[in-house]
């Protein structure tokens, strides 16, 4: 059997996190297995969806390296086959014309919660005559078309994730609305009947998604039997929970992949995180690794029941990893924008040797990309802002003099490396018989406006390129 899989977004809203590790695990599922893994669009909410949100979920899953070997398909293009499929359970007796209005439906379940009752359609109009129909319609009514589900059934699956699954036909609140009905036609279908019509079209072998749909998986169970066709293999996922143990959503600062994007995380790292989210790879300790070991290592017996809490520390420090061990040139591609928008002042080509040079500098210290705008501004700013603690420095004993000493130094030294710079300190350490100390402190106050930082050295020698490290060592040591 060749693994089939799909990832079905809704265009309602742009790609969420929680659909995006949906995604993950389908690709990392297809992948071990050789299989295919499939885009759908289902887009039939006219009404919600947008082409914007489209855009953004293909975007979002090409950032994140999820390619997809079919699609994207899309459910509005697919209409006839959901009505002939409808018109199929019609013709067999298993679907039919329910004509029961919305007030009296209110009415049903009112008369359901008085009584402690769990709201149910009670299927009255599961068995009307043709004359009782035919009087419906003349009233005005607009059908729905209803799937008939018998209370004593039992459903039964075995989940990939969760074992035995089991569910009573009599909780699944009564015969299900698949499709509405237009003037002298079927319109259009709904979620759980379109669902199975494509991927019985589709060939889907594995539905991997989240445990919130648990109770869908049930009703369309009944679905594939009443056509005849074998039931695909089911797996639901832990949903992820934010720190207090709910249902990560907008209000915990987290909305689609891409805000994760601009929050400065790269795709390897999310899918990292992501693939962690739920499942543990068979060595423990192993944190770091890409899509493609993941998807060799990748099985349901090692994901978990319960549900996944989001961390932000470690997708920090996830991030901070990846961001340490990228090249310098591809990083330096990630900051420049972030350096552009801070309003910094450079020529991206004409400049990126130095460019690379900061980025060399400063990699080891990122968490997130635009930490580098706040850590690099000493060599985009010609003038300084001192923090308390470099302005306190500056007013030690003996700094201004220290500061005059490598100063005149600098003017006696033709071409400024890591070793001369070494020298010009040793000297002004020894002519002044000061401690290193207060020359490092001095230097790193007066050259960077802070008492914390990259590397001083490596600091320096930057700024000297650029012109900056004279002006700021006197304005320091008058």
């Amino acid at each position: 059997m060749t693994v089939r899989v799909r990832i079905a977004p809704s265009p309602t809203g742009n790609l969420h996190i929680g659909t995006a590790r949906t995604a993950v695990f389908n690709w990392l599922y297809a992948r071990h297995h050789g299989g295919t893994f499939i885009l759908r669009i289902e887009d039939t909410d006219t009404e919600r969806s947008r082409d914007e949100y489209t855009q953004n979920i293909f975007a979002g899953l090409q950032w994140l390296g999820l390619s997809w070997d079919e699609g994207p398909f899309y459910q509005s293009k697919r209409l006839d086959l959901y009505k002939q499929g409808v018109k199929t359970l019609l013709d067999k007796g298993l679907a039919y014309y329910c004509y029961t209005s919305e007030a009296e439906l209110e009415e049903m379940r009112e008369r359901q919660k008085a009584r402690g009752e769990a709201p149910r359609y009670d299927n009255r109009h599961r068995n009307l005559t043709p004359e009782q129909q035919a009087a419906f319609r003349a009233e005005g009514r607009r059908p729905v078309i209803r799937f008939k589900i018998e209370d004593d059934r039992e459903i039964v699956w075995n989940d990939l994730v969760r074992g035995q699954m089991s569910w009573r036909g009599s909780d699944l609140g009564g015969d299900m609305v698949i499709a509405r009905a237009a003037e002298n036609d079927i319109g259009q279908a709904l979620y759980n009947f379109a669902v199975v019509i494509d991927d019985l079209d589709m060939k889907i072998t594995h539905v991997i998604r989240g445990e919130d749909h648990i109770a869908n998986t049930a009703k369309q169970i009944l679905l594939y039997e009443a056509f005849g066709a074998q039931v695909p293999q089911f797996a639901h996922t832990p949903l992820i929970l934010n720190i207090e143990g709910k249902k990560l959503s907008k209000r915990d600062g987290v909305t689609s992949i891409f805000d994760f994007k601009d929050m400065g995380f790269v795709p390897e790292a999310m899918v990292n995180y992501m693939t962690l989210l739920g499942w543990s790879p068979p060595d423990s300790t192993q944190e770091i690794f890409d899509l493609a070991t993941a998807a060799q290592q990748f099985s349901f017996e090692r994901v978990n029941k319960a549900g996944a809490k989001f961390d932000w520390a470690k997708l920090d420090w996830l991030n901070s990893q990846y961001l340490h061990k990228m090249p310098v040139d591809k990083l330096t591609d990630l900051l420049i924008p972030y350096w552009q928008k801070a309003g910094y002042e450079f020529d991206a080509t004409r400049d990126r040797a130095w460019l690379e040079e900061i980025t060399s500098l400063i990699g080891p210290s990122l968490t997130r990309l635009p930490d580098a705008v706040e850590i690099s501004k000493l060599f985009f700013t010609k003038t300084l802002q001192y923090s308390e603690e470099a302005t306190t420095q500056l007013q030690q004993e003996g700094a201004s003099t220290v500061l005059q000493g490598i100063l005149a130094g600098l003017d006696n030294t033709a071409d400024l490396s890591a070793v001369t710079t070494q020298e010009i300190i040793k000297q002004v350490i020894k002519e002044q018989n000061v401690k290193k100390g207060l020359v490092m402190r001095s230097l790193r106050a007066a050259l960077t406006g802070d008492m914390h930082g990259p590397d001083l050295i490596q600091s320096w020698l930057i700024l000297h390129q650029l012109g900056l490290d004279k002006p700021r060592l006197q304005q320091a040591s008058t």
